[in-house]
């Protein structure tokens, strides 16, 4: 009878935690980088290979940062989300291309459309690994001194931008300027 036990016992076990597992939100994993600078690097621009991004390039505006790539099947689907959010003016988004090759993520913003006011260029993923990325698309929001205020991971939405991104925008564009997530 006690060999049958410690079994029947790790299994309830495991139901437990696999049902508590699916009452968590996918796109709520914690960052260590939350409240913290954005990591320091120097890459080279998408669009001119001779010019470089740097966090500096940022500072004193909010600005939301999306790791994207053309290989990407979930970047396809959060395309015309941040096609309309450029052109609404609310945040300028500039854009992490992520172990790609130029020549593909250069056509790819030519077919569908470029939301960002200019990507970086991270051929080998070593920004991406340093921004905990676990997967493309992810998106941040940095306040007006560099610090990542907010992770999205996955695509965003419509229902993201005005239940997520507009509070969390205006909370950051108020006199305090901070908001923790």
């Amino acid at each position: 009878m006690g060999r049958y036990l410690i079994p029947v016992i790790i299994f309830f076990g495991l139901v437990i935690l696999f049902l508590f597992g699916l009452q968590q939100d996918p796109h709520r994993v914690p960052s260590p980088l939350i409240d913290k600078p954005l990591p320091v690097f120097d890459l080279p621009r998408l669009s001119e290979p001779h010019e470089n991004i740097t966090p500096a390039d940022f500072n004193g505006r909010v600005v939301m940062l999306n790791v994207w790539a053309s290989w990407c099947v979930s970047c396809r689907y959060e395309h015309p989300v941040l096609m309309d959010l450029a052109g609404s003016g609310l945040v300028e988004i500039y854009g992490l291309n992520y172990k790609d090759s130029r020549d593909a993520a250069l056509g790819w913003l030519q077919q569908h459309g470029n939301p960002y006011l200019e990507s970086a260029f991270d051929e080998l993923g070593r920004v991406g690994i340093d921004l905990g990325v676990y997967g493309v698309p992810e998106t941040y929001l940095i306040d007006q001194t560099g610090v990542i205020r907010y992770k999205h991971i996955g695509p965003i939405t419509n229902e993201d931008i005005q239940t997520i991104f507009i509070p969390l925008l205006e909370k950051l564009r108020s006199p305090q300027g901070t908001v923790t997530s």
